[in-house]
């Protein structure tokens, strides 16, 4: 793959700014697998999180996947915000869609494969990029290699700055990824990143109302010990999988901590929340 970075050449001062590991079919509730990663902007919710659903209640942070960002060590070039742009996905439904004026861009991917150069080169942080400012959940996802195997995705459902929040959620998620090792100067020619941030943020009527390929997924539930826990998967994960509604509803579960059978019955018990996304790779 082809050398190709967003950041300037290496200097010794400075360089401009600019979910995964795919599993096996579930067979039924009692197996689990990772999903993979994508890039989406939500509008509001709470807490960190990571790729593939695993939660760390302390942190706040969960595991989920479904984000890309562009290779990195290749040829210095700058976006054009502009013809990176992608339109937010439609709601489905015919339910209103309040982002028909929100805009990914490529230069987010890009601006976060500068932040990771930097801090493993042992470079200033780039220049603030040139996008919206604009607070919206987040998630960042490090993929490596043609197959695009899972490296890392952490992101928040807590609405950030996207200057700020990029730049923080790229090196938790390249670095701070407990199911990977920290991400090294060498991997850099074989990354791709993913940007994603969610919106439209629904409480669903009950754990089936949403759709796959369609919606994000949050579901909040209590644990055979008594402890509320909480995992997420971003819109790609189950199609990716192959996964209906009720095989992604257990893989969550599973990868939420729950080790119980999982029953009909409980199913019924799990709070959902759904969003949709807008996404970009680079």
């Amino acid at each position: 793959m082809g050398k190709r970075r967003c950041v300037p050449p290496l200097e010794p001062k400075l360089a401009a700014g600019c979910c995964g590991v795919k599993k096996p079919k579930l067979s039924g509730s009692g197996t689990h697998s990772h999903g993979n990663q994508s890039t989406t902007v939500p509008g509001s919710s709470s807490g960190p999180l990571q790729n593939h659903q695993h939660v760390d209640s302390s942190s706040g942070r969960e595991n989920v996947s479904d984000l890309t960002l562009g290779p990195g060590n290749s040829p210095i070039t700058r976006m054009n915000p502009a013809s990176g742009a992608l339109s937010p996905l439609p709601r489905p439904n015919g339910t209103a869609n309040t982002t028909k004026n929100l805009v990914v861009t490529a230069e987010m991917c890009c601006y976060c494969f500068d932040v990771l150069y930097c801090h493993l080169y042992g470079f200033p942080q780039p220049r603030l990029p040139r996008f919206t400012n604009d607070p919206y959940p987040l998630f960042v996802t490090w993929k490596t290699g043609r197959d695009k195997r899972l490296r890392g995705c952490i992101g928040t459902f807590s609405a950030m700055n996207l200057h700020s929040g990029l730049r923080e959620y790229t090196l938790t998620s390249a670095l701070k990824d407990s199911r990977f090792p920290p991400l090294t100067r060498e991997e850099l020619p074989k990354l791709f990143c993913s940007v994603s941030l969610l919106t439209n943020f629904e409480d669903a009527s009950d754990y089936l109302d949403w759709e796959v390929g369609v919606h994000g997924i949050r579901i909040e539930f209590i644990n055979e010990k008594g402890v509320k826990r909480t995992a997420t998967y971003l819109p790609e994960v189950a199609k990716e999988q192959d996964w209906d509604q009720i095989q992604t509803i257990d893989s969550l579960l599973r990868k939420g901590g729950f080790k119980a059978p999982i029953t009909s019955e409980f199913r019924k018990t799990i709070k959902l929340t759904r969003n949709n996304h807008l996404a970009v790779e680079e």
